[in-house]
């Protein structure tokens, strides 16, 4: 089964959001764990989330995919802003293995200023906090496009992570099409090579989601802009050519492309027809 869906808001309650996939032909969603750029989280509405599993289990739905928040940082240097973090990233780990999400991406961090090694060591610390190892989520490091002085833009930065963390059997890698693109790996010319190199450092049964971008920046150029598909840097081709590889093709697929409903619609209906034709 081909799994694909785009991000959807959760304002209105999960229920309206898993409607929202089933009239967008999709099969999977992301949403935001809480607000994105807030605080603190809502408290679940135990009908909307009945109603939520329901649709979620007649349409069936493949994996779903949890984003924490931007506001996160585990790798900050600032105490306030890592206690922040300590406390969301294990709240949000409780609250989605609670209603049975598959997976939970959230961006490493940046250390501003710290230094890698120093971010490195306190994203580690966080997790091993978080992370019980009795968790049915999956909790996602997603790799960077290398802005500023983010963590997570090198294989071997998710890997230094990994190996620090207890429970790492709880630990994969949501791969973003834009961000590797922009952290100089080429997927458009040497897509087998970037995945060799990924199973060499990592190894490809970390990698469990994929976020599937264009990329308004060009090659190698360390910013996150995405774009539609098709209609960037990386294109049409080369997203195809992920899409349908055989190491890639069953895993679930999460547009975070700048369109409204209907817009991702008709780019799920394109990728749909690409995919099956």
């Amino acid at each position: 089964m081909f799994v694909i869906g785009p991000h959807i808001s959760i304002s209105k309650g999960f229920a309206k959001a898993a409607e929202s996939a089933v009239n967008m032909d999709a099969n999977t969603f992301q949403f935001f764990t809480r607000n994105p750029r807030g605080g603190n989280a809502k408290a679940f509405d135990e009908k909307d989330i009945a109603k939520f599993q329901k649709i979620r289990e007649e349409n069936n739905f493949g994996p779903l995919l949890a984003h924490a928040p931007y506001t996160m940082n585990l790798g900050g240097a600032k105490d306030d802003v890592y206690e922040f973090a300590r406390r969301v990233i294990k709240e949000d780990i409780e609250r989605m293995n609670y209603l049975g999400i598959e997976y939970m991406c959230f961006h490493p961090g940046s250390h501003v200023g710290g230094g890698i090694d120093f971010g490195i060591d306190r994203i580690i610390k966080g997790l091993n906090e978080a992370i019980t190892g009795n968790e049915t989520l999956t909790i996602l490091l997603e790799t960077m496009s290398g802005k500023g002085t983010e963590i997570g833009f090198k294989f071997e930065q998710l890997k230094k992570i990994i190996d620090g963390v207890e429970h790492n059997e709880r630990l994969g890698i949501c791969l973003d099409t834009c961000h590797i693109f922009s952290a100089g790996y080429d997927i458009v010319n040497s897509l087998e090579d970037v995945l060799d190199e990924f199973d060499r450092i990592i190894g490809l049964d970390k990698l469990k989601a994929i976020h599937l971008n264009d990329s308004l920046m060009p090659f190698g150029d360390k910013k996150d802009r995405h774009a539609p598909l098709g209609e960037g840097k990386i294109g049409l081709e080369a997203i195809v050519n992920i899409m349908t590889h055989p190491k890639l093709k069953d895993l679930p697929f999460f547009l975070e492309t700048p369109f409204d409903e209907e817009g991702h619609k008709r780019e799920i209906k394109m990728v749909r027809e690409i995919v099956n034709s």
